[in-house]
């Protein structure tokens, strides 16, 4: 399954649904987001989740326990461009990449701690526009190509700011430092070695130019000026998928997947996954790509437009 888990009770977690047994006493942390694996059958009673930690990791939690929503914590999780049939009945090719855009004052709720975070004010860059988490060539699990496995174990765990810096122009340096704020913590290292290195062989340079270039599309769109218009208040996925028609084509919404998170018991955006198909080049057309691909589920239905410094 794809999704997260917000467990709304300390419940145990245990790695298997037969009997009681809990290595490690876990329960679940109340109002935490854990990673979604499985359910015991459809509309089961249980879901298998990712503890880290835990040993083993993969523990079964009763769905009574809290609730699943569509995620952006977990990349491998995004649905955009699985299946489906836009308004119009047309189906497309299997999304070939997904493209993950960001709400930054909601990512910024729960990691008050990020040096993008601590620096954010209302009169960023970030606070009214999206920014970039990620271009993510498919199928779900293409990472590391041609990685060491000395940088992929310093990536998996988090140490971000001790891989090699891709090597970027100062032109594309800083126009990502505009648009992907987790610059800050490194993310642009984990992005590169996870995912850029399996985008059709390119150098760092290329495969940043070409998210960006896309990025400067969902900036300039109706998409963002919904946003920017509803911050502070709760803007539907309907509404939203109906600017990516109005920016970039009849069923271009269809192929959007709108991802949350729930904060202090309120919905929020955090970002919004898009499947793309077809060529990427130096000027890509984003109308283009994203009709080519598969129209995509929904996730969740809506959601609050956080604004910066609400924290």
């Amino acid at each position: 399954m794809s999704g997260s888990f917000v467990a709304h009770q300390a419940c145990p977690a245990t790695p298997s649904i037969h009997n009681d047994a809990n290595p490690g006493g876990i329960k679940l942390e109340t109002n935490k987001t854990y990673p979604i694996l499985a359910q015991n059958k459809p509309q089961g009673a249980f879901y298998l989740i990712d503890i880290e930690g835990a040993q083993p990791a993969h523990r079964w939690v009763a769905a009574s326990c809290g609730e699943q929503v569509a995620s952006a914590e977990g990349e491998e999780s995004s649905g955009a461009g699985e299946g489906g049939t836009d308004k119009a009945g047309k189906t497309g090719q299997k999304a070939e990449y997904v493209f993950a855009i960001s709400w930054e004052p909601a990512f910024c709720e729960t990691k008050s701690n990020k040096p993008e975070c601590q620096s954010e004010t209302p009169n960023s860059f970030d606070a009214t526009h999206f920014s970039m988490h990620g271009l993510w060539p498919q199928p779900r699990g293409l990472s590391y190509c041609n990685v060491s496995r000395d940088l992929v174990s310093l990536d998996k765990s988090k140490e971000w700011d001790q891989l090699p810096e891709p090597d970027l122009s100062d032109a594309t340096r800083q126009a990502l430092e505009q648009v992907m704020p987790g610059t800050k913590s490194s993310l642009q290292r984990h992005e590169w070695y996870t995912h850029g290195t399996c985008f059709h062989g390119a150098s760092a340079d290329t495969y940043f130019h070409d998210a960006i270039a896309l990025m400067t599309q969902i900036n300039a769109s109706k998409v963002r000026d919904l946003f920017a218009a509803n911050i502070g208040n709760e803007v539907s996925a309907e509404a939203i998928r109906a600017a990516f028609d109005e920016s970039f084509g009849a069923g271009a919404g269809s192929r959007v997947l709108v991802s949350c998170k729930k904060q202090d018991g309120q919905n929020m955006i955090v970002e919004i996954d898009i499947g793309l198909a077809g060529d990427i080049g130096d000027e890509p057309s984003l109308p283009a790509l994203i009709a080519a691909a598969q129209p995509s589920q929904r996730g969740c239905p809506n959601g609050f437009v956080d604004s910066a410094g609400a924290r």
